[in-house]
């Protein structure tokens, strides 16, 4: 019995490495921001023609959020998120979460900062969706934030006139701080002093 022959699959050559991609993109991105990188140039840092980036990601934009979701997973971009996982108290928590952030923030083997902070500070208005998406992003972490402590204030960790969200609130704005202070320059010590003073604010009960 005569068979069709079958049509050949299109799809992406042997060599591409989708995590090797994204790694390269998320570096550009995160070094640029995102208004400041052309399709061309991440084309050329991740070793794949248009029409492969096209195939694999869709468009810059959906690349983008892929980006951000591999900086999420990865050490540098997980610290916090694993920090409220692991730790067993809210103080530890925090207290992790800003002294890792002074350490990873400057730290030469990567751009300096946040990738999720700073990368889209400035957009077009019509690139303003990736704007909101990271907006969006970050207000869901510092909801995290506010979960956290206030599991801590039913355990007794906080004072009751503790309000959670507003402590939130403040440790969202210091590790924003040290990320674009770390973009200006600033050394890991000082990310580090500055990080143990904003602890030294934790609300404790008056004796």
């Amino acid at each position: 019995m005569w068979r069709m022959a079958e049509t050949p699959k299109r799809g992406r050559p042997r060599s591409f490495d989708r995590a090797a991609a994204l790694t390269a993109a998320t570096r550009l991105f995160w070094e640029r921001g995102y208004e400041g990188v052309c399709i061309g140039e991440l084309t050329d840092a991740m070793g794949i023609r248009s029409g492969s980036l096209y195939a694999a990601f869709g468009d810059k934009k959906s690349l983008f959020e892929e980006v951000v979701s591999h900086y999420g997973q990865s050490p540098v971009g997980d610290f916090a998120a694993a920090a409220l996982r692991e730790e067993p108290t809210a103080y530890g928590a925090f207290a992790r979460i800003l002294r890792e952030a002074a350490a990873i923030y400057p730290d030469p083997a990567h751009p300096a900062g946040c990738l999720a902070i700073s990368a889209a500070t400035n957009v077009t208005r019509q690139d303003a969706g990736v704007r909101a998406f990271l907006r969006d992003l970050r207000n869901k972490n510092v909801d995290e934030f506010e979960t956290r402590l206030r599991e801590a204030q039913r355990a007794g960790e906080l004072p009751a006139e503790t309000s959670p969200r507003a402590l939130a609130d403040y440790f969202a704005t210091v590790l924003q701080g040290l990320s674009q202070r770390a973009q200006d320059g600033a050394t890991a010590n000082q990310l580090a002093a500055a990080a143990e003073l904003a602890l030294s604010a934790w609300p404790t009960t008056p004796r």
